[in-house]
């Protein structure tokens, strides 16, 4: 029942051991801890340069539309009659097609008939 003054006690190596255990362990809980949290800030990360790549998309197609809404011919004559200017359509009659390949010349209008 009691021990015996004369017996071994428990070995130091033993309680080294377990010390050495509980620092694993301890450790271990604190670099999952630390690797989870930076897995999270990179999901947060991403997830707002997800959503920048995005308004950019966006951002591109309203450019895309305001540009081809400028460059729509219906409305440049339009602003071209609104500003009062003398330019006039020109009547289809008056355009020539002229095939490149059988002249000599680099131009395509030249200033000789």
């Amino acid at each position: 029942m009691n021990r015996r003054r004369n017996e071994n006690r428990t070995p130091v190596s033993v309680f080294i051991a377990l010390l050495l255990a509980t620092v694993i362990a301890t450790s271990g809980g604190v670099l999952h801890a630390f690797y989870k949290n930076r897995q999270i800030q990179i999901a947060r990360e991403i997830d707002a340069i997800e959503k920048r790549v995005e308004q950019c998309r966006l951002d591109i197609r309203t450019t895309q539309m305001r540009s081809d809404e400028l460059l729509n011919r219906f409305v440049i004559r339009k602003q071209i009659e609104a500003n009062g200017t003398n330019l006039r359509p020109i009547p289809i009659s008056a355009v020539e097609e002229i095939d490149a390949a059988t002249t000599n010349r680099h131009s395509v209008a030249s200033a000789v008939p």
